[in-house]
């Protein structure tokens, strides 16, 4: 059986004042009137029911995708107590999906990309799928073209060519300087990271025993488990588990690892200004999402809203301006990696109601 996880457990502290600890940020809806995670959904339920989809995401925004993806039974949501990044959700979820179905493949997908055209996605995802299953000792990655050196993306350095779009991948480096990722590009040899993963998973669980033993015996544990007694281990255990990322834990450190070649539009929404990389200005350079706008002598700026907000702006240029439900946020441009920054002085300062 072929089975998809969506990983949905991204701060998006940068996206604030949009993204709150109560609604993070694949829950905004900024594109299309629908959240990242309704895209990610149906990116997958156009080839694979929803009964195969399953969500792992914290364990206090269950009711809120819940009801974002009413598809998707109840059975296939889980819940995490905290976050322990995401070597110990991939691991939760193949441990679940392994005692459904032991011989089963599973993919790993995100939920806070946006990744265009769908058809394409989905060819490349098939054929992840179907390497996973010729070569069933392999864990199988997706790599994006790189349209720039971009310095905030890990990247994967392909090898030998399995076949057309498809490679032995030689190492995973992570975020390069500039003239690095300059070098990167220029080879040709080179893929941006996507973060997205298929594997049978009896190959993924032999991986995680191997590289990270503690957290594949206690997530098995939990997984065995049933009713209250799940329950108990899950908040038990899964405190205790290593805070770290499946590329650090398990990819890097893998038997053998293939990267497919998704020859899409891809971007990983990290901060306000990303979204000009997807979305078209207007004929004054505004970046216009969500509600009402209207501006005088403004240009290139970025107003976000959700709901029935109106934003105005009159005779500036290059700022932002996120309308929030507790807050509004207003910077220029080239300040936005700053958006973290002020949010753990809100912290600091006990401001926890604005976050």
């Amino acid at each position: 059986m072929r089975q998809a996880v969506i990983m949905a457990g991204g701060a998006g502290t940068r996206l604030w004042p949009l993204s709150l600890k109560a609604r993070p940020k694949h829950l905004m809806r900024i594109l299309e009137g629908k959240s990242l995670l309704r895209l990610s959904f149906e990116r997958l339920s156009g080839w694979l029911p929803p009964e195969n989809i399953h969500i792992i995401t914290a364990e206090a925004h269950l009711p809120l995708v819940r009801e974002e993806i009413p598809e998707v039974p109840e059975t296939n949501l889980i819940g995490e107590p905290c976050a322990r990044d995401t070597v110990n959700a991939v691991g939760m979820s193949a441990h679940l999906l392994y005692g459904r179905d032991p011989d089963g493949t599973m993919g790993v997908f995100t939920a806070d990309h946006i990744i265009r055209p769908i058809n394409k996605f989905q060819a490349s995802v098939q054929r992840g799928f179907d390497m996973a299953e010729r070569y069933p000792g392999v864990l199988v990655t997706f790599g994006i073209k790189p349209a720039y050196p971009h310095t905030g993306f890990g990247y994967v350095h392909t090898g030998e060519t399995i076949e057309n779009g498809v490679h032995e991948v030689v190492q995973f480096r992570e975020k390069p300087s500039l003239d690095v990722a300059r070098q990167y590009v220029a080879s040709g040899e080179y893929f941006w990271n996507s973060g997205m993963f298929v594997w049978k998973t009896a190959t993924f669980l032999e991986q995680l025993a191997r590289h990270m033993p503690d957290s594949h015996e206690k997530l098995g544990r939990i997984a065995a488990a049933g009713g209250d007694d799940r329950k108990r281990l899950l908040y038990e255990l899964y405190p205790t588990l290593q805070r770290i990322s499946v590329d650090f834990a398990v990819m890097e450190k893998a038997d053998r690892v293939i990267v497919v070649d998704m020859p899409c539009e891809w971007l990983d929404v990290g901060s306000w200004t990303a979204l000009t990389e997807v979305l078209e200005p207007d004929e004054e350079g505004n970046l216009r999402v969500g509600a009402e706008h209207r501006t005088l002598d403004a240009d290139d700026n970025i107003l976000i809203a959700e709901n029935d907000h109106l934003i105005a702006a009159i005779g500036v240029q290059d700022i932002v301006v996120v309308a929030g439900p507790k807050a509004t946020l207003v910077c220029h441009r080239d300040d936005v990696q700053r958006i973290k920054e002020l949010v753990a002085g809100l912290e600091a300062d006990g401001m926890t109601e604005y976050l």
